[in-house]
């Protein structure tokens, strides 16, 4: 595999006025890759919250940028540098409108796509070579009116649990790429998407009340 992950960051804004809007499902799944990885407590860093967790292959960073998204790189770029980490050992996990809603995506480095968060990060990291797992939360309907911003601004319409297998494939993948790296993780991935643990427990939990005598 190529080098492994060093820093991981979950882009969102912060506030509880933005907590459950589909903009910050990346910094969700990030808290939920570090409840996985027994991370450490977070702390105020490189103007976001900062923890560390050990990986498969080595200490892993985890970051929450407390910077607006469109700032993200004030937090992410100026992490990576301490790290001495290179672009693309750094993954970032945040929301796509591009992508059909529930649909989880990897990528090896790119454009932002006109996402302002992977702009503001790939102008602090000397381009888009970082890794990225993409949540999709889809496109606004025709009846919203078009307005993007609003939007991924918005709250999400769709079942909690829903959201929640949403987030926990994404944790699924990133998961995958701290073990094996990005590339790796896209080609198992996205040829045979592994069930999230949430639709594990939902499966275990149907075949234990269809035996007889529950």
């Amino acid at each position: 595999m190529s080098a492994p992950i060093r820093l991981v960051a979950g882009l969102g804004n912060p506030g509880s006025r933005y907590a459950n809007t589909r903009h910050n499902v990346g910094q969700r799944a990030l808290e939920e890759l570090a409840r996985r990885l027994g991370a450490a407590r977070f702390r105020p860093r490189f103007a976001g919250s900062f923890a560390e967790a050990r990986g498969p292959h080595g200490p892993v960073a985890l970051l929450v940028p407390t910077t607006y998204v469109n700032e993200s790189g004030n937090a992410v770029g100026p992490a990576a540098g301490a790290l001495f980490a290179r672009p693309e050992q750094v993954l970032v996990l945040h929301d796509e409108i591009d992508l059909p809603f529930g649909t989880v995506r990897g990528k090896a480095g790119g454009g932002h796509g006109g996402h302002n968060g992977l702009r503001s990060v790939a102008s602090r990291m000397g381009g888009g070579g970082f890794a990225r797992v993409r949540l999709g939360v889809g496109r606004p309907p025709a009846d919203f009116g078009g307005d993007e911003a609003a939007w991924v601004l918005g709250r999400f319409s769709e079942p909690p649990d829903e959201v929640d297998r949403l987030i926990d494939r994404g944790v699924d993948m990133a998961e995958l790429a701290l073990a094996e790296g990005i590339e790796a993780a896209i080609a198992r991935f996205h040829a045979a998407p592994p069930r999230s643990r949430a639709a594990d427990r939902a499966a275990r939990r149907a075949a234990a009340d269809s035996e007889p005598g529950t």
